[in-house]
């Protein structure tokens, strides 16, 4: 369903913003509008990695998502930025959960509840405790199929706060703060400013140095942002056309550039299949000055993250971090066509080569 325009000149401004300050990390500056990522970045999905508590693959349940633990762990990579999910619970405070909903088991009965409509004390009730004496609520998730699973993973860790994350994670790691919105809630204008300007103030409380980037698949919540902060850039995310909504400004990245441009956003973040299924569309982005950055399945694989690098798009959302920050690594050294056996060259395409793969890729991935 759309989300319901909101007049952003009727939202209260918050006032321990600066008016018109570069960005605090010597990694980036916004001037006079425009933003440049200066190298190619990698960002830790969801911290270490998402969850999937289906795949056999067991990277994918070695750290609980959006947790300390996580964040803590992506740290210690030579990651430039973690990506993470912020709600707002009730009674104002600003949280790390992707979910819209949170679920649990009470005398076998399994139920649900929205994360915005409980309390802090209450979202902090499930899963493991800081405090060793307490017990938590048992922590359940829901699949995209349907079913109900145990949040068993190799490392667990409490719930925790968008305070708290800044507070306890290296200041030196980027944050890549998205704004999640429920897809299937229509958001009137001050319904948006009360979840949107708990995670300003806290960022404006606690950010200091750290370099910061916000996000949001919801347009407007995206260009609201925006209009109460110039501090740090703000990126629209989209599927690039890969699922249909209602709001036709999140089904194409041609509606993602207009999105931008007219809101003074300064870049998107796409589901990856996007841009591969649409490759001239990193031409027309780039001609916007706009940054360009992905997501999805495919960046888990170095070929395709190599690909998009000669592409010119400037960075990577993934989720086996340990692996593609080093092969990214990789792909950065200089030329080892000369050296000798022991190392591995890394792709060297002509213009030509790389412009019939820029053609097949899209036949390969439309299914």
């Amino acid at each position: 369903m759309s989300l319901k325009a909101i007049h952003v000149s009727e939202v209260p401004s918050l006032d321990h913003f600066p008016d018109n300050p570069s960005l605090c990390s010597s990694r980036f500056k916004i001037k006079a509008g425009s933003f440049k990522i200066p190298t190619f970045l990698v960002l830790g999905h969801r911290g270490h990695g998402m969850n999937m508590l289906q795949s056999p693959d067991p990277r994918f349940s070695a750290l609980k998502e959006n947790s300390i633990l996580s964040f803590n762990a992506a740290s210690k990579l030579p990651l430039d930025f973690i990506e993470f999910d912020v709600q707002v619970t009730r009674d104002g405070c600003p949280v790390i959960f992707h979910d819209d909903f949170i679920y649990s088991e009470e005398q076998g009965v399994v139920y649900e509840k929205r994360i915005t409509e409980l309390s802090l004390s209450e979202f902090m009730s499930y899963g493991p405790q800081r405090e060793t004496d307490k017990r938590g609520k048992p922590l359940l998730r829901k699949s995209k199929e349907g079913k109900i699973l145990k949040w068993s993973v190799q490392g667990d860790d409490p719930l925790c706060t968008l305070q708290e994350t800044f507070e306890k994670v290296d200041p030196k790691l980027g944050f890549n703060v998205e704004l999640k919105l429920d897809d299937n809630l229509l958001y009137t204008s001050d319904h948006l400013s009360r979840l949107v300007l708990p995670i300003l103030q806290v960022v404006s409380d606690f950010g200091k140095d750290r370099p910061i980037i916000f996000s949001s698949f919801h347009p407007d919540a995206a260009l609201l942002v925006r209009k109460l902060q110039s501090t740090y850039p703000v990126f629209f995310l989209t599927n690039g056309g890969t699922e249909m909504y209602y709001d036709v400004r999140r089904n194409s990245l041609e509606e993602a550039i207009k999105v931008c441009v007219e809101g003074g956003l300064e870049g998107i973040v796409s589901e990856v299949k996007g841009v591969f299924r649409n490759p001239a569309i990193v031409k027309k982005i780039k001609e916007s000055k706009l940054s360009l950055m992905t997501y999805g399945k495919l960046n888990n694989v170095p070929e395709a993250v190599y690909m998009q690098h000669l592409m010119g798009i400037e960075g990577v959302i993934v989720d086996h971090v340990e692996e593609m920050t080093e092969a990214v690594r990789e792909m950065m050294k200089p030329s080892t066509r000369d050296a000798d056996d022991t190392n591995k060259p890394k792709p060297n395409f002509s213009e030509r080569e790389l412009s019939f793969l820029l053609k097949l890729i899209p036949e390969l991935i439309q299914h």
